[in-house]
């Protein structure tokens, strides 16, 4: 079982992801939960980060970082993992870059360079307004990112409407989770999604 979670930052997605790694935890006694995220903490992943802290280095370059982290985390970890019957929970996957990369190259291109990535059985995308995620990030401090102001949230939003209808259109199970409240609203929500009627 492979289960992605997106959304714009500030949505709550690292905390739903221990959150549902805790409910798989208790539903499934003994079974392995592998916990990751993208940009991993692979090689690639680490310039990402560093990438995305450093306004030197333009968003073009970005998609293709991306997509080579993202080749590199399916091969070392994710696929392994399912091979092995683990449920794998990822905190963002490829729909993150078909809505931020989309941005700077366009959603025919950053499409092009997902399109052999398999599919999750699950996404999870937490739906929260851009003003109410800023919030969020201005309460936590800290050093922000380049997507990490009013004006790129709201470009992400209306991004991540087309690349959900580009996933979509290839089948990809996608349930839009209503993120405002508290963590354990979100996670009830999550969870009806994840075990319906349960």
């Amino acid at each position: 079982m492979f289960i992605c979670v997106e959304g714009l930052d500030g949505s709550g997605g690292t905390t739903q992801v221990e959150r549902l790694r805790q409910a798989w935890a208790i539903r499934s006694p003994g079974r392995e939960i592998v916990v990751t995220r993208e940009p991993s903490p692979g090689p690639v992943g680490r310039l990402i980060r560093a990438a995305l802290a450093d306004t030197d280095i333009g968003e073009g370059v970005l998609p293709y970082l991306f997509a080579a982290d993202r080749r590199d985390h399916l091969d070392r970890v994710v696929l392994p993992a399912l091979a092995r019957g683990a449920v794998v929970i990822s905190d963002r996957y490829a729909l993150s870059s078909l809505a931020y990369q989309s941005l700077a190259v366009g959603l025919e291109k950053v499409g092009a360079l997902n399109a052999d990535f398999p599919a999750p059985d699950h996404t999870l995308m937490l739906d929260l307004p851009p003003t109410d995620c800023l919030a969020r990030i201005e309460l936590r401090g800290g050093t922000r990112d380049r997507f990490e102001t009013l004006a790129r949230l709201q470009e992400i939003a209306a991004s991540y409407e087309a690349a959900i209808g580009w996933a979509s259109a290839r089948g990809w199970s996608i349930a839009r989770i209503d993120a405002s409240g508290s963590p354990d609203d979100v996670a009830a929500r999550v969870a009806e999604v994840i075990w319906p009627g349960c």
